[in-house]
């Protein structure tokens, strides 16, 4: 028997097989990061509206310079102003509107931190520079204000009208006429910058005239003596505390009541004189260059006789040469046309530009707002000591 040979029962063991390879899980897949591909989004988005924007300046630049216009869309220095439509006429004159609402001031800045002389006469000044510009339109309502800050404003509105000369006398460029359309108030320093323009337009119920000056104060020494105060002072001549609210009123020396009284005569006289002129001027220029029916009202023989500080209506002020015309703003809009020979032209008005800080953007302002309190009492409007072409109603 072979000893080699197998057993009948015998089960062969299995075939040796390899070890299957181990194969490691792959990596998670990187998370996105959705911020900075928004972040580079928004970036891009405001790279691309900065890139149009300055485009866009540079091509205004460019087709103000083809135009003949001198100024480009806004100042280097003072307001930054942009024009808007007001009427578009299909014409290629312009008559701009300016406007004049709310007491005079120049003590009153706004957002972007210019007062209204300012913007005035920056208003004027981008009129002047504008060839397409043949007039402007002073829309007035307002009761006038601070003596300084009405004579800016018409001296700023007379130098607009007059023509610029060389040395030689020769005209280089000449003035645009300025035509006032007076709302429902026009009255003190609201008139005073009014009487220089060319052509004053008033209706027949505007409240105008009153021209006069004021000084206000208060004088609370009795008050200070009741709640048991006492002022100390210490000067170093008799009229250093001209008009201090805390003395005796026997204690001011009559001297003094008639230093006052010239000061108010002075700037009284000036403020007459200022409508002389004004007035005057403008119906010689117009006898010049118009027609019988265009030449305006003179000043009536007597008119001083009622710059006694009243208002009076337009009706009123017609009749004593105030104002040359009884109307509304398309009267004006008519009479600027008139007297600047053309026979259409869009109105635009020049709106103040506030440029987009990082401050603006996040909702707060570069300039520090004051906190009023209303406390149910109407405080004096007026701050002693200072001068004021000014018409308070009764009851303000």
């Amino acid at each position: 028997m072979d000893n080699t040979s197998v057993p009948p029962d015998f089960t062969p063991p299995p075939p040796f097989l390899p070890q299957p390879p181990v194969i490691a899980p792959l990596p998670p897949a990187p998370r996105r990061r959705w911020g900075w591909i928004i972040t580079s989004i928004v970036l891009a988005l405001l790279l691309g509206l900065a890139g149009l924007v300055i485009i866009g300046l540079c091509t205004t630049r460019a087709l103000s310079f083809t135009r003949g216009i001198k100024s480009v869309s806004a100042r280097e220095v003072g307001p930054k102003l942009e024009e808007c439509m007001l009427e578009d006429n299909d014409s290629k004159n312009k008559i701009a509107v300016i406007t004049v609402d709310g007491e005079i001031t120049d003590h009153d800045p706004d957002d972007a931190g210019n007062n209204m002389v300012d913007l005035i006469k920056a208003q004027l000044d981008r009129a002047s520079d504008d060839d397409r510009v043949k007039a402007v339109i002073l829309k007035v309502d307002s009761p006038g204000g601070e003596v300084m800050a009405s004579d800016e404003i018409y001296k700023a509105i007379a130098d607009f009208e007059t023509d610029d000369k060389d040395e030689h006398g020769k005209i280089q460029e000449k003035g645009k006429p300025v035509i006032c359309s007076m709302g429902s108030l026009a009255a003190s320093g609201g008139y005073y910058i009014s009487s220089p323009c060319r052509w004053i337009v008033a209706n027949e119920l505007t409240l105008t005239g009153s021209i006069g000056v004021i000084m206000h104060g208060i004088n609370y020494r009795e008050l200070m003596d009741k709640v048991g105060v006492a002022p100390v002072t210490f000067k170093s001549g008799k009229f250093k505390d001209m008009l201090s609210p805390d003395r005796e009123t026997n204690e001011i020396p009559a001297e003094e009541h008639a230093m006052v009284q010239a000061l108010i005569d002075e700037t009284y006289q000036k403020f007459k004189g200022v409508v002389a002129d004004g007035r005057n001027g403008a119906y010689e220029l117009n006898k010049k260059e118009a027609k019988k029916e265009d030449q305006g009202k003179p000043l009536a023989d007597d008119w001083e006789d009622y710059a006694d500080g009243r208002v009076m209506s337009g009706t009123q002020a017609l009749n004593l040469g105030l104002v040359d015309e009884l109307g509304d703003f398309d009267d004006a809009v008519d009479r600027a046309m008139t007297i600047a020979h053309v026979k259409d032209a869009n109105l635009v008005e020049y709106d103040e530009r506030n440029d987009v800080s990082f401050l603006s953007m996040l909702g707060q302002n570069s300039q520090a707002k004051d906190i009023k309190l209303d406390l149910g009492l109407d405080m004096p409007k007026l701050r002693p000591g200072c001068l004021y072409y000014l018409w308070q109603a009764p009851g303000l």
